[in-house]
């Protein structure tokens, strides 16, 4: 590819990282000014890298799994990990509860920090571990943030839904009913899928095109806390979950 070619690239991939959905040709050639002829050759050649979905029946393209993972790479890193480990010990301290803060790659969610409050159980979600998205709330949470075309051709079929202990939904109309649900409610849930006897509730964290870079999640023992104390700890964390947001887009 020539460097106008990849300057080209980049500018689609830009315009389509910061709209609200899947975009026509178009509409890209119009917002970005390049030639209709070289938006379509551009967006095939990356479609055939991963980094943009064709949706032929709406005629429209969105962001691929390769840009998800780039987007990822650069959250594992800074500033999202540093900006979030005192906003995460914080939540921490005001809940007493175990607290993490975890990023959408793909289909899976990689948990980039975690805080422990004292006397409470060790969890599984430990910095680096990768979990199916669909049966944890800090995956939930941000998939319910995401274009409903998009989460569609992240989970074509029943395939790309991969269990962990027989929890979490098998198809994509249970997983559609969970994600309405959650934004319904403004927050994620999980109830003893990941780890018997435990439950989380998570909030996403948006960028300044309301995209989730993460969520922001604490986890605890279910029979400590009743069901109807769930949207009030969801507040909380929908505090701090703003307070972090704030903080990247400075």
């Amino acid at each position: 590819m020539t460097a106008p070619a990849a300057r080209g690239a980049l500018r689609l991939l830009a315009h389509l990282g910061s709209a609200r959905g899947p975009m026509a040709a178009g509409q890209l050639a119009a917002a970005t000014g390049l030639p209709r002829a070289s938006v379509y050759r551009l967006l095939g050649v990356l479609e055939e890298e991963g980094f943009v979905l064709r949706f032929p029946e709406a005629h429209r393209w969105g962001i691929g799994i390769a840009a998800f993972e780039l987007a990822g790479g650069f959250n594992r890193q800074e500033p999202l990990t540093r900006l979030g480990r005192p906003i995460l010990a914080a939540l921490v301290d005001r809940l007493g509860e175990n607290a993490h803060l975890a990023a959408l790659h793909g289909r899976d969610v990689i948990y980039l920090v975690e805080e422990r409050a004292p006397r409470r159980p060790a969890l599984v979600t430990e910095v680096g571990v990768r979990l199916p998205a669909h049966v944890t709330a800090s995956g939930l949470a941000q998939l319910a943030a995401l274009p409903r075309a998009q989460v569609r051709a992240l989970y074509p079929d029943r395939t790309a839904f991969a269990q962990r202990g027989g929890g979490g939904p098998a198809s994509y109309p249970a997983l559609r009913r969970l994600l309405d649900a959650t934004t319904e409610r403004g927050w994620a849930v999980e109830d003893g899928e990941v780890t018997p006897g435990t439950a989380s509730v998570a909030v996403p964290v948006r960028d300044h095109a309301g995209w989730p870079v993460a969520a922001l999640a604490v986890t605890f023992v279910r029979g400590e806390r009743p069901p109807a104390d769930r949207g009030d700890l969801a507040a909380v964390v929908a505090e701090h979950a703003g307070l972090l947001a704030k903080r990247l887009a400075r």
